[in-house]
């Protein structure tokens, strides 16, 4: 038996440790032992998921949205995505994480955590990471889903009725569903699955933006006359960016470099490339050739499909759910011709339309030997029913919210601007710049 260098014999050391200090360092030792501790590994994981789903919102929504506006709006849609960035970190750490994941009730947290009180960097029960990591990274999901709507209505919204709409819808209608879902509140306790955000991140912004196209109203010249995208490489270099920040928004919520992190990343690859294939094909097939901009939304289908699935199911039902996003989101862009509403970029089509197939795939394509929870196809209906309730509560409450939310930005501010200033264009008239050349 090797020596200890501090104690001497081994029958030194058994001494020590049978005097009272001894006992009370041995006990501390145990203690700490027993007590939470950071796990290096997925803390550095973490870290890098944050950066990854940030990437996403600037610049990888930037420059798809970006790319398929007029050329005399870029800069609009530039800097809505960039001051989302801005605004909503603040906003998040005053007072949106609190009503996220503070203990409030079933259907809003409480104001515990204001401005972050009592949020550190040692970890809880069960918890390997520090809770300051887990705000930023849940951070950064706030921060692109209010930028998801700005799509909706993109090329003609006042720059104030942007910045006054966002914090109300940050505050008010994001905070509180995140809440619902992953911060105890009904929908969770309810059994509702949402991996990293169908229902919190794509429905809520794909209902809010067609209250956005609604009550806006549609563009000038909008079924008259051609609006074609003016940079189509900046919306594909954005569709790829905004797959590979992606492995962070999916294979993060895993919240550790652990086997659930590993499933959601392939799945999330898997969704994707099933997904930007399924349409392309049908593009192919119904409209005579395939295109660079079906293939980016394509991919971008494919990974709002499966977010809400990533960690419950197998490689293969990702690529059952991603081709079912790509050919339902293919379509699923028209409805904006039936229901008369002007969704300049398509955010119901895509978040609207492949979140509610994604959040309702996961109750169907769910595998217990996976994420711990059956869905239709392993025997257990009853998940699919509880992602339907999921669903439809998210619809309305984010519909009627988002339209209440906007009339009251209206009557402050008004929602859009003159005549004059969209035909100039939202570069020069809210902003006095242009993206291409100088000005007059």
């Amino acid at each position: 038996m090797q020596t200890n260098r501090t104690t001497g014999a081994p029958g030194a050391r058994l001494f020590a440790l049978a005097s009272p200090l001894g006992i009370l360092a041995a006990a501390t030792a145990a203690h700490a032992q027993d007590a939470p501790a950071i796990d290096s590994g997925d803390t550095a994981w973490i870290l890098v998921s944050t950066a990854f789903v940030i990437m996403m919102t600037a610049p990888g929504l930037a420059l798809f949205y970006g790319g398929l506006v007029r050329r005399t709006n870029v800069l609009s849609i530039l800097m809505q995505c960039l001051m989302c960035m801005a605004l909503l970190s603040i906003v998040w750490v005053v007072i949106g994480y609190s009503l996220a994941f503070g203990t409030g009730n079933a259907f809003i947290g409480d104001l515990s955590m204001l401005g972050l009180a009592g949020v550190g960097v040692e970890p809880g029960e069960g918890e390997t990471i520090p809770p300051l990591l887990f705000m930023m990274f849940q951070g950064t999901f706030a921060i692109i889903t209010p930028a998801l709507i700005v799509g909706a209505f993109a090329e003609r919204m006042k720059f104030s009725a942007f910045l006054i709409f966002t914090v109300l819808w940050s505050v008010l209608i994001y905070s509180p569903l995140c809440h619902w879902v992953w911060g105890g509140g009904w929908l969770g306790e309810d059994g509702a699955l949402d991996f990293a955000g169908g229902t919190v991140v794509h429905i809520s912004s794909g209902v809010s933006a067609l209250a956005a196209a609604l009550l806006i109203g549609k563009r000038i010249g909008y079924g008259q006359e051609p609006l074609p995208p003016h940079n189509l490489p900046f919306t594909v270099a954005g569709a790829a960016l905004l797959w590979v920040g992606w492995f962070g928004f999916n294979a993060g919520s895993a919240l550790g470099a652990n086997g659930d992190a590993a499933i959601a990343f392939v799945t999330t690859n898997t969704a994707a490339a099933a997904a930007t294939l399924a349409w392309v094909f049908t593009e192919w097939l119904t409209r005579g050739k395939p295109t660079a901009l079906g293939a980016a939304s394509g991919a971008v289908a494919g990974l709002v499909a499966i977010t809400p699935a990533a960690g419950f199911v197998s490689p293969m039902s990702a690529i059952a759910i991603g081709v079912g996003g790509g050919v339902l989101c293919f379509y699923g862009i028209r409805l904006k011709e039936m229901i008369g509403a002007d969704d300049a970029l398509d955010v119901v089509g895509i978040h609207g339309v492949g979140g509610t197939w994604g959040a309702l795939a996961t109750g169907i394509f769910a595998d217990a030997a996976i994420g711990g929870t059956d869905g239709l196809l392993y025997g257990n209906p009853g998940q699919l029913w509880i992602q339907t309730e999921g669903v439809l509560a998210t619809m309305v409450f984010c519909f009627v919210g988002a339209l209440i939310l906007l009339k009251v930005t209206d009557v402050l501010v008004g929602l859009r601007v003159t005549d004059e200033s969209e035909m100039a264009g939202l570069d020069i008239s809210e902003h006095s710049e242009r993206a291409y050349g100088s000005i007059d």
